[in-house]
């Protein structure tokens, strides 16, 4: 069984390559942020420095993509919450198998997320423009949510499979 595991263990940098990109994408959103609000916020006080129209919305789309992505980030460092107030008086085997039902149930999210969240992005979305920017389709301010769901499928699959993995091979320097 374990050569099996070691085949599956090859695709390990693709994780790892996939989650530096999406937080790759939430830094650089996180910075697009910070300079805009700052202008935002300056423009009002100093005159001579602009206080567009458009930095609201586009802060708001960029606090919404940061919102989801960083949400499937914890999703690989398992950082979500959870309950684990009874863990240490269930058997550990039992914990693993509830932590893939919950694993399946988040799974099923991202396909929801990524199937609904496209489809509203390219029938909703498309229909209207940010206020402040018509010439800009909302499909951006819908699009996070089928990204987050493909980060969150990617990663839990990956989560999926060590739980799989931890209960047929045994760790290595535990006792």
């Amino acid at each position: 069984m374990p050569k099996i595991f070691d085949a599956i263990d090859k695709i390990k940098p693709a994780y790892d390559v996939v989650y530096k990109i999406v937080l790759f994408i939430c830094k650089l959103l996180l910075i697009v942020d910070i300079l805009i609000t700052s202008m935002a916020v300056a423009g009002r006080y100093i005159p001579f420095i602009p206080d567009p129209a458009w930095s609201e919305e586009i802060v708001l789309t960029c606090m919404a993509y940061m919102a989801v992505l960083s949400a499937a980030l914890a999703i690989r460092r398992n950082a979500h919450i959870r309950m684990t107030a009874f863990d240490k008086y269930l058997p550990k085997r039992l914990i693993i198998v509830l932590d893939i039902l919950a694993d399946i149930a988040v799974l099923a999210l991202a396909v929801v997320m990524i199937v609904v969240g496209w489809k509203y992005a390219v029938q909703i979305g498309s229909k209207g423009t940010y206020v402040s920017m018509p010439s800009v389709s909302r499909f951006w301010m819908y699009l996070p949510i089928p990204l987050a769901g493909i980060a969150m499928l990617v990663f839990e699959l990956e989560a999926i499979y060590t739980h799989i993995k931890s209960i047929f091979v045994k760790e290595e320097g535990i006792a």
